[in-house]
Order: C-alpha cells, then sequence, then structure tokens
C-alpha cells in the first residue's frame, strides 16, 4: 500500500516530465522499440512510424499504465494502473528492463504477466528521454 501511494504522489509530482537521459542517444535506442511501438500525437501525425503490437508511446510520462486509449493490455499492467502506477523515468527504465519481473514486484504476484518480452537491459532513460523530446513535453 505505501507503494501505491508513493507512486501516486511521485507521479503527481512529475509535472512538467522532466528526464535525466540522453535523448538523441535514446533516439538511435528507440529503433529496438519501434518494431513494436510507434509515437504518434494526439492528432494522429506520426512523429516515430512503428509496430502497433505495443501501444503509442506518445505522452506516456504521467500517464497511468494501462490506460492508453484503444489499446488491448493484458491484466496484469491494467491492475498495475489500477494500483497506483504512473509512467515517470524511473518506472519506465524498470519495466523496460524487464517487463514481467517489474510487473511482479510492483503487484507482489508471482502469476502477473507482461505482453511485453523484450528485455532494455540498458538505455531505457536515453529511450524515455526521447520519447518525452518528441512529445512537446
Amino acid at each position: 500500500m505505501n507503494r501505491i501511494l508513493a507512486t501516486a504522489i511521485v507521479g503527481l509530482l512529475a509535472v512538467p516530465a522532466y528526464a535525466e537521459g540522453d535523448a538523441e542517444a535514446g533516439k538511435k535506442t528507440f529503433n529496438k522499440c519501434k518494431s513494436c511501438h510507434m509515437i504518434a500525437d494526439p492528432a494522429g501525425e506520426t512523429i516515430v512510424k512503428g509496430g502497433k503490437t505495443g501501444p503509442n508511446l506518445y505522452g506516456i510520462a504521467g500517464r497511468t499504465a494501462g490506460t492508453y486509449e484503444g489499446f488491448k493490455y493484458g491484466d496484469s499492467i491494467v491492475a498495475a494502473g489500477e494500483n497506483g502506477l504512473v509512467w515517470d523515468e524511473a518506472t519506465f527504465v524498470a519495466y523496460s528492463q524487464d517487463p514481467k519481473a517489474f510487473l511482479k514486484d510492483y503487484l507482489g504476484e508471482t502469476s502477473a504477466k507482461s505482453k511485453m518480452t523484450f528485455k532494455l537491459k540498458k538505455g531505457g532513460e536515453d529511450v524515455y528521454a526521447y520519447i518525452v523530446s518528441v512529445s512537446g513535453e
């Protein structure tokens, strides 16, 4: 319960979005992500063409996990969002390093699953900085 409250508070304090990573390095690393994810603004203009297996990452900073409209999320990521998971640099980096382990830890459930099977072992803070930079945040 304390973790949920702390995550909610951090999410509220994360305005404006600030990323410590290197956006230019993140642009290159994002090439690994775009096989599943795209970045398109709310008007539908594509910023980075990519796959649709994963949700659009535009504006992810400060967004509650599992809530991008029109995307079919797995139960565990939806549950994490319902329990207060808000994307900021720390949560994005931890999740991208090992999505299944992150959700198991966050939810305290050994049965937690993630549809995201890719693990970004390094450079997550750079990818986050890049996404923030192209999201107008």
